[in-house]
């Protein structure tokens, strides 16, 4: 069977403070691509121009992985909370949508993935909430923050998934998507109760043509992840295959 060729942009680990880690990270969202029947094409800031615009135009698929915060630039709004950003990435995350956006392939967003997804459809970011956040990766799994995700009824997520309407997943991030701040052209399929309100922890496109889905959980690291999000990788992995080849 045909291994879809799906990029996958990442944070270049010369620009953290500890590379070691950063490669790390990175190998996950590549393993789990590769667990689940995909061709997993690497791209960080580093890649010229001209090798950029080759893969994009010949992937079957995008995955927008977790990293830095989101330059709140980016949304129109000075900084008030938002850590270290990446503009670097931002930049290369930008292309990447676009491309896959104007190609019309599927796309997938984790972490950070899901808030860059967001603010390029027009939302913007929560830039600083409490008690979303982890110790230090690698942590022990048994250290890890996890809180509740509760699917939205009718939404294609949900069918997807085809089990609880209730997850327990794990948290890594600090940035969150609200009602309030969802771009115009997503819609809400997981939220999870936040100071009295929910925040946006999975969503998808309107759109019911576009395979567009993103969760603000880590589901490559599989230890920490319930086992029903295996279903939104191996979904993602076929939309992919349905993509020609020669990019078209």
């Amino acid at each position: 069977m045909e291994r879809p060729r799906i990029v996958v942009t990442l944070t270049n680990p010369e620009r953290t403070r500890e590379p070691a880690v950063a490669e790390l990270k990175n190998a996950r969202y590549l393993d789990a691509l590769r667990r689940h029947g995909a061709e997993p094409v690497a791209v960080d800031e580093r890649a010229e121009p001209g090798e950029r615009a080759a893969v994009f135009a010949t992937a079957q698929g995008l995955l927008i992985t977790g990293g830095a915060d989101v330059d709140p630039t980016a949304y129109g709004e000075a900084p008030r909370g938002a850590g270290a950003t990446d503009p670097g990435r931002d930049a290369l995350d930008r292309e990447a949508f676009d491309a896959a956006t104007g190609r019309g392939i599927p796309v997938l967003g984790i972490c950070r993935g899901l808030q860059a997804i967001n603010v390029f459809s027009g939302g913007t970011l929560v830039q600083h909430l409490e008690h979303h956040e982890s110790p230090p990766y690698p942590a022990q799994a048994a250290d890890a923050t996890r809180h509740p995700l509760r699917l939205v009824p009718g939404t294609r997520l949900a069918a997807l998934l085809d089990g609880p309407v209730m997850l327990q997943v794990n948290s890594f991030h600090h940035q969150a998507v609200d009602g309030s701040g969802l771009a115009p052209g997503l819609r809400a399929a997981g939220l999870t109760p936040h100071d009295g309100a929910d925040l946006v922890e999975a969503l998808e496109s309107k759109a019911a043509d576009r395979w567009l889905f993103a969760v603000q959980c880590h589901p490559e690291r599989d230890e920490t992840s319930p086992p029903e999000l295996d279903a939104l990788w191996a979904a993602f992995v076929t939309a992919a295959r349905s993509v020609p080849v020669n990019g078209g």
